[in-house]
């Protein structure tokens, strides 16, 4: 049955499927953006307030390592909530895996807003902090896992690409809006030592604004999304998480898990590793024009994302992915090596390349939702999609220590653009691997296996 067959039935039975669509779509960018909001916070609101957790005493290694607790802690619970709730939204339902896992991360959030410091209850303040860190990871590992599959399940297959790179498009949007939230915050209360009233209480706002962002998520939608009817009318699998490893999904898996590998090492490389080391580091850039600069390419990485979903449907997920691997690999790796070896640039041409350079090996994002999620069926797709995207970025986390090994062969600069070269081929030849998937039907019995849809 056709996409245009089944809005004639459900309009004949008295349902307005274009509203279920837009409402389900609508749902997942907001969760999409309430979950990378919830994300940056300790990145950008966090970090400068840490000291109000620790011992005053702390040396720089061991301050060093703890800062890097609150960030691989919420990490490794990503893939643990994609595995929990991915089986959760199929055996129960998307839409209610979406309600429990948001509720969840907001709750946590909220407690983290109140936290007591290390001159109240000592060393257990931060203990508690990692704590909650890593029960939200496993939260917002399963708020992306129910929405995301649910809305691509409402729309029709050609519409995915576009509603995938829009629903995408939240991260660069939250990226943005955290910074802003940020540099408010930074101006209105003084940031001097763990007792600046920055510290004690100024950090709190923004994450009582992250709770609350998703307190709204949750009553969107109990009250305007409904369940997907593809997951409704689908067969249930009574442990979907051990379906997912075998047979044609377990191969699927694989598939996906080399290819995403591939991407999240290039996409670490620009949203962690070209901030802290390339701009601030190696080019020295003040804070404000930091901010700045970063700010400019994320905003043209909304843009980008939508168009890279656009392209990605027209001509074919799979030779999308292989086009821009190669290109990542070659152009992205050249305008990297430009980067690192400190071209001597004026600020304007800086902003130009970096712009250029992130939207290039970025692109893969913008078409990334519909194609995992095509790669599953509907009884294991949650499972499939929140395993194939969360576990997939543990190995390219650790990029900093495949830097300083590559280092001991060659000059530490140049290890990232090493990095970028195999991430590229990575990418490239995970897409290369699997079907063309954008013709994929998921009316169609789950029983069938996917491929081009034909």
């Amino acid at each position: 049955m056709t996409s245009s067959e089944q809005a004639a039935v459900a309009r004949a039975a008295g349902e307005d499927p274009d509203a279920k669509r837009r409402s389900a779509t609508v749902g997942a960018f907001f969760a999409e953006f309430v979950d990378m909001f919830d994300i940056y916070l300790p990145t950008v609101i966090l970090t400068p307030a840490l000291a109000y957790f620790q011992p005053a005493s702390l040396s720089p290694g061991l301050a060093g390592i703890m800062t890097s607790l609150v960030f691989v802690t919420t990490l490794i619970g990503r893939p643990v909530g994609a595995a929990i709730f991915g089986a959760l939204a199929d055996r129960a339902g998307r839409r209610s895996a979406t309600i429990t896992s948001v509720s969840g991360f907001g709750i946590i959030t909220l407690l983290i807003a109140f936290l007591p410091g290390h001159s109240t209850i000592g060393i257990a303040s931060f203990w508690l902090l990692i704590a909650l860190r890593f029960a939200d990871g496993i939260c917002l590992g399963g708020g992306y896992t129910g929405a995301l599959p649910l809305a691509m399940e409402y729309s029709p297959k050609e519409r995915r690409g576009l509603l995938g790179g829009v629903i995408l498009a939240a991260f660069p949007l939250a990226y943005i809006a955290i910074n802003l939230v940020g540099l408010a915050s930074f101006a209105l209360f003084p940031l001097a030592g763990p007792d600046s009233p920055y510290a004690v209480w100024g950090w709190r706002i923004p994450f009582v604004l992250g709770a609350l962002l998703a307190g709204c998520l949750v009553l969107y939608y109990v009250r305007n999304v409904s369940e997907s009817e593809i997951w409704e009318a689908s067969e249930k699998k009574s442990f979907p998480l051990r379906t997912v490893f075998r047979g044609s999904s377990g191969k699927s898996f694989l598939q996906v898990f080399v290819m995403m590998t591939g991407f999240w090492l290039t996409q670490n490389l620009v949203t962690l590793y070209l901030p802290t080391t390339v701009l601030h580091t190696f080019f020295k850039l003040s804070g404000t024009q930091l901010t700045l600069t970063l700010m400019i390419a994320y905003a043209c990485l909304v843009f980008s994302y939508v168009g890279s979903g656009i392209v990605g449907q027209r001509i074919g997920r799979r030779r999308f992915f292989i086009i821009l691997g190669a290109a990542i690999a070659t152009v992205g790796a050249a305008l990297l090596a430009l980067l690192v070896t400190r071209a001597q640039l004026s600020f304007g041409l800086l902003v130009l390349l970096v712009c250029v350079f992130s939207i290039l090996v970025t692109a893969p994002w913008g078409v990334v939702l519909p194609y995992i999620n095509e790669r599953f069926h509907t009884d294991v797709r949650a499972s499939g999609f929140g395993l194939g995207f969360s576990a997939s970025v543990i190995i390219p986390s650790f990029y900093a220590f495949f830097m300083a090994g590559l280092g001991n062969l060659m000059p530490y600069a140049l290890t990232s653009v090493v990095l970028m070269v195999i991430g590229g081929v990575l990418g490239a030849t995970g897409a290369f691997a699997g079907p063309e998937t954008k013709d994929v039907d998921f009316t169609r019995a789950a029983s069938r296996p996917l491929g081009t849809g034909r």
